[in-house]
């Protein structure tokens, strides 16, 4: 994956995608915090020289909901959506709600060759609406 994307395999890549994969949606400290337990001493810039280097060859997807910190994960070139709680801040994968990203086609694109679409849903988790519901019974 890295060689085809023309980067050398290096310990923090791999390490770095690992994180990524098995945390979706992480922020870059909780991305710090995964590689160190798996590789040892590593440091903050390391680190966000990786995301760079991902994001800009396609292996990582760098999003960052209104008001969040930047968040990444490997789910890449599908153009699907994310739902964020608006209470803990959680985020999960949504995807475009009729067909092959239908979001892609607007009526007038202004010259534009559109690529992608971010689609950002807003609400509470059911963890949240749990937690919630359960302090109003008592």
């Amino acid at each position: 994956m890295l060689r085809e994307a023309s980067l050398r395999v290096t310990t923090p890549r791999i390490a770095v995608l690992k994180a990524v994969h098995t945390h979706p949606h992480s922020d870059t400290d909780t991305i710090i915090n995964t590689v160190r337990q798996s590789v040892g001493s590593v440091s903050h810039q390391a680190v966000y020289d990786v995301l760079r280097a991902l994001t800009t060859v396609g292996l990582l997807r760098r999003i960052q909901p209104t008001g969040s910190l930047a968040r990444y994960e490997t789910r890449v070139g599908d153009n699907h959506h994310h739902v964020v709680c608006r209470s803990c801040g959680a985020i999960e994968d949504v995807d475009c709600a009729t067909g092959d990203a239908p979001c892609l086609d607007t009526f007038d694109d202004h010259g534009y060759e559109i690529d992608e679409a971010e689609v950002t849903y807003w609400g509470t988790c059911p963890t949240c609406l749990a937690s919630h519901n359960s302090k109003r019974t008592l």
